[in-house]
């Protein structure tokens, strides 16, 4: 599986950016995609994932009520919407997936497969 993650930038605070990640090669339909980020100094942070069977959505507490996760599967694409975001969420996104599906929001070590990062920058 590769996967490819676009649309980072810079924004000010309380603005919005949808990052996407799409897969190809063999994906895998009982599978997960996660957007994972890494603040400078800080532990990597599983911040949103998504079963592409069923669609059972997984919000880390940090981002629940301001980021959406959702899937196209025509597409092999998983999106990330952004919203109202803080300085806090500074960070390289990531997306990541693995065979398969989740229950919890699973941490950044268990997940199989990489994309490159995204850089998001939000400044106050």
């Amino acid at each position: 599986v590769q996967l490819q993650a676009s649309g980072g930038g810079s924004v000010q605070a309380g603005g919005s950016l949808t990052l996407s990640c799409e897969a190809s090669g063999r994906t895998s339909n009982n599978g997960a995609v996660a957007w994972i980020r890494q603040a400078p100094g800080k532990e990597r942070e599983s911040v949103a994932a998504v079963n592409l069977r069923g669609g059972r959505l997984f919000y880390a507490d940090s981002v629940k009520g301001r980021f959406t996760i959702s899937k196209d599967r025509g597409r092999n694409t998983v999106y990330l919407q952004m919203n109202s975001l803080k300085p806090e969420d500074t960070a390289v996104y990531y997306c990541a997936a693995r065979e398969n599906r989740v229950v919890v929001l699973m941490p950044p070590d268990t997940w199989g497969y990489w994309g490159q990062g995204t850089q998001v920058t939000v400044s106050s």
